[in-house]
């Protein structure tokens, strides 16, 4: 003999549904208040030193510590263009105690290789833009040439043989080559290094030629001469160096990169942990040190939400994926 229940002891009424939903978001707050109660590891995909990554992530740890009442500790897992790093904070548990600090290259790094063993869209929370700057195209003093529109000229006769480094495969310095390559018809070999550190020294000792970031690292060498800083990478004039043209007044019309620098937490994050994480965040970016700090390194700082950077992000990924079928990138 087959009973039927009435369809009544399957189905929740609307009221205890909407208690439940309660008693779920209030969870969520009791949680949110008592975090954090251990110490908080912020990943940083990039090696120690000249990453602005890992400047910027070390820079706020310490206030944003300071004000939570427990350590931020910054943890350097370098490799694989930022994937490695990315892919550890992907899979964390999501309960605030693991985040990530990225940066564009977040965005250009998927176009780059054929599986990533996470989906940025699916698997992360972006929380807040902590802060952007241009880049500059910088070369080795050995370039005989002063101006971009010089070095554009110089660079066309020599086809596939300057070198541009980058801090690796997919990272922001790489597009920004690549997208210099396709715009302005020019044939430039990438180099990718273990990091923006190796990069920029690369440039120095002159085993690269060309080396297109922002100036965080870069600037203190390009004032001492010991490299040329020939252009700005974005549509108005960088304020530290006025006398810069950009790429788009120098023969490479449309010519648009602006980098930004962000944190991100594991998907399904509680809101209210990644409510407190940008208000913390944005607390710190009102500090006369960090605002003073950021200016130094020639960034400027956001501090918008997650109901700003999130969209940011997914157009991003859509930007990304257009420039590398324009320039011919191909996953590998």
């Amino acid at each position: 003999m087959r009973i039927i229940l009435p369809r009544s002891t399957f189905i929740l009424p609307g009221w205890s549904v909407c208690v439940l939903c309660c008693a779920l978001f209030s969870a969520q707050q009791l949680h949110a208040q008592a975090y954090p109660t251990r110490p908080i590891r912020l990943v940083v995909p990039f090696p120690p030193g000249a990453s602005p990554n890992d400047i910027i992530g070390r820079l706020l740890a310490r206030p944003i510590g300071d004000s939570l009442g427990q350590q931020v500790v910054v943890d350097n897992r370098a490799g694989a263009g930022g994937t490695i790093g990315t892919d550890v904070v992907a899979k964390a548990s999501p309960d605030g105690y693991t985040l990530l600090i990225s940066s564009t290259t977040l965005t250009t790094s998927p176009n780059l290789y054929r599986s990533l063993p996470y989906d940025v869209a699916r698997d992360l929370q972006p929380i807040t833009m902590i802060a952007s700057a241009p880049m500059l195209v910088f070369v080795h003093p050995s370039v005989p040439a002063n101006t971009a529109k010089e070095f554009i000229a110089y660079a066309k006769t020599k086809p596939g043989q300057i070198n541009f480094s980058s801090g690796g495969s997919g990272t922001v310095p790489h597009f920004a080559g690549e997208m210099l390559n396709s715009m302005a018809g020019l044939k430039m070999t990438h180099v990718p290094y273990k990091g923006g550190a190796p990069a920029s020294a690369a440039l120095l000792g002159g085993e690269v030629l060309v080396y297109i970031d922002t100036p965080t690292a870069m600037m203190p060498f390009a004032k001492q001469g010991k490299v040329k800083a020939l252009a700005v990478t974005e549509k108005k004039r960088f304020a530290v160096f006025p006398d810069v043209p950009t790429l788009d007044e120098s023969g490479v019309p449309g010519y648009e990169m602006r980098v930004w620098y962000g944190f991100f937490a594991p998907a399904k994050t509680p809101k209210p942990i990644v409510a407190r994480w940008h208000e913390e965040t944005a607390k710190a970016l009102k500090t006369d040190e960090v605002r003073s700090r950021l200016a130094i390194l020639g960034t400027e700082p956001v501090g918008s939400g997650p109901e700003i950077f999130t969209p940011l992000v997914r157009s991003e990924l859509q930007k990304w994926a257009r420039v590398a079928k324009e320039a011919g990138i191909n996953p590998e």
